[in-house]
């Protein structure tokens, strides 16, 4: 039974905690209730807005069409073999539970990407990733339904066309299809990364010796730094990184390099460098800046913060006074890893 409202406000639904309204509301908890929903000839034409767990959006306005809240649940283990499991997970499902579950049973390629929030049907949408770890790395496929015929398609890796931060579902997918449900393929015999960020100084500061290594104290040692740095959205509103990391030229890395000697980069091995978006901020001096109640975090300059009662406009000024005080000092042009309505 569908139960669709009018006039609902989004506050409760964006780890912003901007007040902005939908004009119809519904929340889908089953499969079958999208391809319901779209048999509804009154909301044919009528634009659509996908939303998981709310935390990759700014809402600048009210949303004049449908806002549906997808919280199918469900964790299933579809099949395994020598080497991997495939495990079926609904689009509602809170990523970081999912990664727990994952964790709690051995399935690895998840734990660097423990504490992420959102649902595990937006997961794939973004291709999230941390700590040297993206999800297309262990995705093996996807199903969703068509929102102009109600069917359901399902997405193989390629179909996905993953790139970082994107998919096809940001591009020419976008509106097109409502993910329903995420297969991952995990393996049975982990594979570590500890060679991003702080997680070797962390593990360390845990007592944690390299032959002590598991994927549960890699989880914690995840969870440890990602608490450390970024503000919970029950406290304060953020929706997390706001900016991608910026991928620049081998040959205008090494020029910003002879300039600013600390400037750090990671090579991706396609003749570009992965430039930290957080530290060009703070180059600029951002990092814990203010303007009203909107501003950027203390701990990490990623994090675009509503400090309570900002607008989806201040935080978007904001926005957009980072990236121009970054493209004015280092010729970099930052772009929003949020999806801004």
């Amino acid at each position: 039974m569908l139960d669709i409202q009018s006039h609902v406000s989004l506050k409760p639904y964006n780890t912003f905690g901007i007040d902005a309204k939908a004009r119809y509301w519904v929340e889908i908890d089953a499969e079958e209730q999208l391809s319901t929903l779209f048999q509804l000839t009154e909301f044919l034409t009528v634009p659509k807005l996908i939303l998981g767990g709310g935390s990759n959006v700014l809402f600048t306005r009210d949303f004049e069409g449908l806002a549906i809240k997808i919280a199918i649940q469900g964790i299933t283990l579809v099949r395994e073999d020598d080497a991997h499991v495939y495990v079926k997970a609904g689009a509602g499902v809170n990523w970081h539970q999912f990664v727990l579950f994952c964790v709690r049973n051995g399935y690895a390629g998840l734990e660097n990407l423990s504490l992420i929030p959102g649902t595990t049907g937006a997961a794939p949408m973004q291709n999230i990733g941390a700590y040297g770890v993206e999800i297309e790395q262990v995705f093996d496929q996807l199903e969703a339904v068509d929102v102009q015929t109600g069917e359901i398609r399902v997405f193989t890796h390629a179909d996905c066309r993953f790139g970082y931060r994107e998919s096809v579902f940001k591009h020419e997918a976008k509106g097109r299809y409502i993910i329903s449900s995420v297969t991952l393929r995990l393996n049975k015999k982990p594979v570590f990364h500890t060679e991003y960020g702080a997680i070797r100084e962390t593990l360390a500061s845990m007592g944690v010796s390299d032959d002590q290594l598991s994927i549960k104290v890699i989880s914690e040692a995840v969870i440890r730094i990602r608490r450390s740095k970024l503000p919970d959205p029950a406290e304060i509103g953020n929706a997390g990184s706001f900016f991608k990391n910026p991928e620049i030229s081998k040959d205008d890395y090494e020029r910003l390099k002879a300039s600013y000697p600390t400037l750090p980069g990671y090579p991706t091995g396609d003749q570009t460098v992965k430039v930290p978006a957080g530290w060009l901020i703070e180059q600029c001096g951002w990092k814990g800046k203010r303007i009203g109640n909107a501003g950027v975090h203390a701990k990490q300059a990623l994090v675009l913060v509503n400090y309570g009662g900002a607008t989806g406009a201040d935080i978007l000024n904001v926005a957009r006074s980072v990236q121009q005080a970054v493209e004015e000092k280092f010729g970099i042009r930052l772009n929003p890893e949020v999806n801004i309505i």
